[in-house]
């Protein structure tokens, strides 16, 4: 089989082998990310209304994925609403990364390092 640009061998047994592309471990990190309350959107990202139409891809923006020996560590870039925490929101987004990639995976995260690259003025948390 040949060798994929950037892929991490996750088994390796009689039936076969799995690999898994580092643009997929981005995706899943970039899923995940987005899904706590409080993140705008990634950092260099589209909108979540033009995902669909654009693909999957494009949630890995923002996201750098680096992969030795079974362990990950993620640096993760991302606009964060008007109004919420900072350290909580982070805070959140690291396990919530850490747990998608584990569980998805089986690979093990070392480091989810949060960059807040802006604001986003349009998004005001709207909690009393």
């Amino acid at each position: 089989m040949a060798e994929d640009r950037k892929a991490y061998m996750i088994k390796d047994d009689n039936l076969g082998e799995v690999r898994i592309a580092d643009e997929v471990v981005a995706i899943i990190a970039g899923l995940a990310a987005t899904e706590v309350e409080g993140v705008s959107s990634m950092a260099g990202n589209i909108t979540n209304e033009l995902v669909s139409k654009l693909g999957m891809k494009n949630l890995s923006k923002g996201i750098k994925v680096e992969v030795a020996d079974g362990v990950v560590n993620v640096d993760v870039a991302l606009n964060i609403a008007f109004g919420y925490a900072i350290p909580d929101v982070s805070a959140k987004v690291q396990e919530r990364v850490k747990t998608a990639i584990e569980n998805m995976t089986g690979l093990e995260v070392r480091r989810v390092d949060i960059r807040i690259a802006a604001v986003d003025l349009g998004k005001k948390n709207h909690r009393s």
